[in-house]
C-alpha cells in the first residue's frame, strides 16, 4: 500500500527528515523588524506604514536555501518556526514566554535570548495592539459573551485574516510587472482633491512599495543561490544552483514560462503573503487548472519529466510544511496541532462545465501521498461527472490515513453561490479554502467563513435559564421562563428562538467591531494587491476591494443541540419518563449520584440521536438551525455598500477544534452529555450515538439546509484500515460518496482512516509513531503534537462500517 504511489526521492526524503527533525522554535526577527519600521514610520498612512514594513522584513530578515531544495524562501529564520507578529497582540506571547516549551500540545521552544528581545520591544505595544484595542471597542454588551466564552473571536484579533486564495495564476501569467504597470497608471488618472482620490493615492503608493519589495527579496535570493554555486563542489547541485539564481532574477516580477519557474513564482508569492501576515487558511486554490498548462508545454518541448513534476510537487509541499504559526494557548485549543489550513483544490468543472480533471490532478494526488505530511490540505471537487477511475486514486490516497483528500461538492455548492449572486463562470471555478469554506480564487475577501464561534449547546442551556449564564449568573437576554416551569416543548423552541436570535446579533456587533479595527489598524499590501479589483477600486479588501466578499460565522455542537432537543421533547414531554425539575437538577449536578445516573441513562438510551436518520431528531435541529440561518441572513459585514457583490453573512461547521475548549467551558447538557467534555465536532453526530452506520448519518446530515450553510458543512468520518484493504470495499465507499452527493446533496466529507487500538497505542507509545497524522476537524496533524484532551476527542470518535 505504501509503494501504490511510489517514494520520494532522496533528496526529497533527506528534506523531509530534516523537517521532521527540526524543533519549532520562537523567531523574533519580524517582531522586531515590524517594531523598527512603525517606530520609524508611525506619522505615515497606514497603508504606507505596512508597505514599508514590509519591506524592512524582506531586506533585514535571514534567508538560507536548503541543501536539497529546488525552491526558495524561507519564513522564519530556521524552518519549522513561527514569527511573532506584534501588531496583533504582545500581551499574551509576553505571559507564556515561559510556558511555550511546556505546553501540553503544539510546543514551541524559545531561547532566553529571544525572550529577552520581546520584553524589550513590549513596551512600544502596550495598548497599541490590534487585540486590546479590538477589546477597547467592543461595546459592553457584547464584550460579556466574548469574556463569558460564548462567543469567541480570538484568532481574529491576534492574528490576519487571509482565509482566501490570492489570483496566482495571473501572477504566474503576467507577473508582478504588469501589476506595477496598472497600479501606476492609476496614480496619473487620479483627482487629488477628491478625498476618496488621496486614500487610494496612499494605496497605490503602498503596492509599488511591496512590489519593488518583492522583487528586492527574489534578488536576495538569486544572490545567495549564485554565491553558493561558486562554491558547490558538486557538479549537479551547482548548475541547479545557478538556474535557481536564473529563476529568481526573473519570477515572480516577470511572467512565468516554465513549469518550474511557475512554481517557484507561486510559493515565493504565497510564502510573503504569510511574512506580510499570519492570517492562516490561505490557500494554493486549483491548481492543477493554472499550473497545467506549464506542465503539459515543458512535457511536450522535453524540458520537463514526470518524475521531475511529481518531484517538483513535493519539493513544494515541503516548503509549506516549513511555515509554522505559533498561537496562544487558549487560542491553540480552538486551532490543535498548529494548523496552517494551506488548501490545494482538484477536480471539479471548468467554466464550460467539464470535467476538470487532467493529468495534472493525478499528479498532485501522487506527490501528496508520497510526502504524506499535514500540509498541504488538499480537496477534491466531486460532481457527477467524476469518474471512478479518479474516484479510485483519490480514495488510494485515502488510504494512506492522512485524513486527505477531502471531498466537495459541486452540485450543492455551485448552484448555492449562483443564488447568492456570484457570476456563473466564477462559480463553476470555486476552490476549497482552509478546512472546508469555499470561495472564488482571487476574488473573494476574506474570512468566508471563521468570523467568530457561537456555543449552541451552552446558548440552549442559557435560553431555559431565562436568558442566565448558568456558571456567571450574568444575565445576558431577556428570556422566556425558567424550564423548570415549562409545560410545553414549544416553549423550549420558543426560547430557544429568542435567545439564539439575540446572541447572533452580539456575534456580528463583535464581528464588525474587529473588522472595523483590523480595517484601521492593519492592511494587507500584497494581498489586497492580488485580488480583484482592489487595485481598479483603489482600495484594500478590507474596505471593499474584493470581487465578492461573503462571510460566515462558526456554529459548534450542532448534533449536542440536536440530542437534547430531542431528549427534551421524548424523555420530559411526550413519554413523560422524567419531569422539568428532574432533567433540571439532574443537570446542576452533573448526574451524580443514583437519581443523576438514572435519568442520564433515559437521555442517552430513551430519545433518537442525530446521525440515525431519524426524523424525529433530524426535523428538530434542522428546524432550530433554521431559526439561526434566518437571524444571520439579515446582517451585513462592513463591506456591504463599499463594492463588492454580497456582504452578507451565512452558516458554517467548520468548528475546527473548538469543540473541545467550548465544551469545557459548557455545563452538563440534556442529551446527558457531562459538563466540562468536548461537544460534537462539525456536523458529525455525538460519538456513539450514531448506530445504523454511514448511510444513516449522511441521511441526517442531508437534512440541514446545506443549501444555505455555505461556510462549510464539515463531516468527519473514521474507518479502519480493514474496512479498505479489497477492490470490493473501495468500489463501497465511491458508490457511498455519490449517493451521499448526487442523490442527498451532502456538502462534504473526509474520512480518518486509522484505528482506535492504534490511536490508544500512539498514546501510550509517542515515539513510535512519529508519522502518524489524524484527521482533527478540516485539516490533518500529527496525532503527537495535540493535547490529550483533543487526541481522547479523536479516539472516541465512531468507528464506522461499510
Amino acid at each position: 500500500m505504501n509503494n501504490y504511489f511510489g517514494k520520494l526521492t532522496d533528496r526529497m526524503d533527506n528534506f523531509r527528515e530534516e523537517l521532521l527533525k527540526a524543533k519549532p522554535y520562537v523567531c523574533v526577527e519580524r517582531a522586531i523588524l515590524t517594531t523598527q519600521s512603525y517606530k520609524k514610520h508611525g506619522d505615515k498612512p497606514l497603508v504606507i506604514k505596512r508597505a514599508y514594513m514590509l519591506q524592512n522584513i524582506l531586506e533585514h530578515m535571514s534567508i538560507f536555501i536548503e541543501t536539497d531544495t529546488l525552491i526558495a524562501g524561507n519564513q522564519a529564520s530556521s524552518n519549522r518556526s513561527a514569527p511573532i507578529f506584534p501588531e496583533y497582540a504582545m500581551d499574551w506571547v509576553i505571559d507564556e514566554l515561559d510556558e511555550f516549551e511546556k505546553r501540553d500540545g503544539d510546543v514551541f521552544y524559545i531561547t532566553e535570548e529571544s525572550k529577552k528581545k520581546l520584553r524589550e520591544i513590549q513596551p512600544y505595544w502596550m495598548n497599541n495592539t490590534l487585540k486590546e484595542k479590538a477589546l477597547a471597542a467592543m461595546p459592553k454588551a457584547s464584550k460579556v459573551f466574548y469574556d463569558l466564552g460564548i462567543i469567541k473571536a480570538e484568532g481574529n484579533i491576534t492574528s490576519g485574516d487571509a482565509h482566501l486564495a490570492v489570483n496566482y495564476e495571473e501572477v504566474m501569467k503576467l507577473g508582478l510587472k504588469d501589476y506595477k504597470k496598472r497600479t501606476l497608471e492609476q496614480i496619473e488618472n487620479l483627482d487629488l482633491t477628491d478625498y476618496h482620490n488621496l486614500k487610494k493615492l496612499y494605496f497605490y503608493q503602498s503596492i509599488i512599495i511591496v512590489i519593488d519589495s518583492v522583487v528586492a527579496f527574489a534578488k536576495r535570493y538569486a544572490n545567495l543561490a549564485s554565491d553558493m554555486a561558486k562554491t558547490e563542489k558538486n557538479k549537479k547541485r551547482a548548475e541547479e544552483l545557478v538556474e535557481m539564481a536564473r529563476i529568481l532574477n526573473k519570477v515572480p516580477y516577470e511572467p512565468a514560462d516554465t513549469y518550474h519557474e511557475a512554481v517557484q513564482s507561486m510559493w515565493f508569492i504565497h510564502l510573503i503573503l504569510q511574512i506580510e501576515s499570519n492570517g492562516h487558511s490561505l490557500s494554493y486554490g486549483r491548481m492543477d487548472q493554472f499550473l497545467y498548462p506549464y506542465y503539459k508545454k515543458d512535457l511536450e518541448n522535453g524540458i520537463i519529466t514526470e518524475d521531475r513534476t511529481v518531484e517538483l510537487l513535493t519539493n513544494l509541499w515541503l516548503k509549506t510544511f516549513t511555515i509554522n504559526k505559533i498561537r496562544s494557548w487558549s487560542h491553540t485549543k480552538f486551532s490543535a496541532g498548529s494548523p496552517l489550513y494551506q488548501n490545494v483544490t482538484v477536480g471539479g468543472q471548468t467554466v464550460d462545465k467539464k470535467d476538470a480533471v487532467n493529468p495534472l490532478s493525478y499528479l498532485i494526488l501522487q506527490s501528496v501521498a508520497q510526502v504524506k505530511l499535514p500540509q498541504p490540505n488538499l480537496t477534491v471537487r466531486y460532481h457527477k461527472g467524476l469518474d471512478d477511475k479518479f474516484m479510485k486514486e483519490c480514495i488510494e490516497v485515502v488510504r494512506l490515513g492522512t485524513g486527505m483528500p477531502a471531498f466537495n461538492n459541486d452540485e450543492i455548492i455551485i448552484p448555492s453561490f449562483i443564488e447568492k449572486g456570484v457570476k456563473e463562470e466564477d462559480a463553476y471555478n470555486y476552490s476549497a479554502i482552509g478546512c472546508v469554506e469555499v470561495a472564488v480564487p482571487g476574488k473573494w475577501g476574506y474570512r468566508c467563513t471563521g468570523m467568530s464561534f457561537l456555543n449552541f449547546p451552552k446558548s440552549l442551556l442559557i435560553a431555559l435559564n431565562n436568558g442566565i449564564d448558568l456558571e456567571s449568573g450574568t444575565k445576558l437576554s431577556e428570556g422566556v421562563g425558567q424550564f423548570i416551569d415549562m409545560t410545553s416543548f414549544d416553549q423550549v423552541l420558543a426560547a430557544w428562538d429568542k435567545i439564539i436570535r439575540e446572541f447572533t446579533k452580539h456575534s456580528v456587533i463583535i464581528d464588525t467591531t474587529v473588522d472595523m479595527i483590523l480595517e484601521q489598524d492593519t492592511a494587507d499590501i500584497l494581498c489586497s494587491t492580488l485580488v480583484d479589483d482592489c487595485i481598479g477600486r483603489g482600495k484594500t479588501i478590507k474596505e471593499g476591494g474584493a470581487v465578492y466578499d461573503f462571510i460566515s460565522d462558526l456554529q459548534v455542537g450542532i448534533a449536542n443541540l440536536a440530542d437534547s432537543l430531542s431528549a427534551i421533547k421524548k424523555c420530559v414531554f411526550d413519554d413523560k419518563l422524567i419531569t422539568t425539575k428532574e432533567l433540571w437538577n439532574a443537570m446542576l449536578s452533573d448526574f451524580e449520584g443514583e437519581d443523576g445516573n438514572r435519568i442520564q441513562d433515559i437521555l442517552i438510551n430513551k430519545a433518537p440521536k442525530f446521525g440515525n436518520d431519524d426524523d424525529y431528531v433530524d426535523t428538530l435541529i434542522s428546524g432550530a438551525y433554521d431559526v439561526y440561518i434566518d437571524e444571520i441572513s439579515k446582517y451585513h459585514n462592513t463591506r456591504y455598500g463599499r463594492g463588492p457583490i454580497g456582504g452578507v453573512y451565512y452558516a458554517g461547521t467548520s468548528s475546527i477544534s473548538a469543540n473541545v475548549p467550548q465544551g469545557n467551558g459548557t455545563l452538563a447538557t440534556p442529551d446527558g452529555r457531562n459538563a466540562h467534555t468536548p461537544l460534537a465536532e462539525g456536523c458529525a453526530p455525538v460519538h456513539s450515538m450514531d448506530r445504523n452506520g454511514p448511510t444513516a448519518v449522511f441521511k441526517s446530515v442531508a437534512k440541514l439546509s446545506t443549501d444555505k450553510i455555505t461556510g462549510g458543512v464539515l463531516l468527519n468520518q473514521k474507518i479502519t484500515p480493514q474496512l479498505l484493504s479489497t477492490e470490493e470495499d473501495k468500489i463501497k465507499i465511491i458508490a457511498l460518496v455519490r449517493t451521499f452527493f448526487n442523490r442527498l446533496k451532502g456538502f462534504h466529507v473526509q474520512y480518518n482512516v486509522v484505528s482506535r487500538d492504534t490511536l490508544i497505542d500512539a498514546q501510550k507509545n509517542p515515539e513510535e509513531y512519529r508519522d502518524l497524522i489524524v484527521r482533527v476537524a478540516g485539516y490533518s496533524a500529527f496525532f503527537n503534537v495535540l493535547s490529550k484532551q483533543t487526541q481522547d476527542d479523536i479516539i472516541a470518535r465512531t468507528e464506522q462500517s461499510l
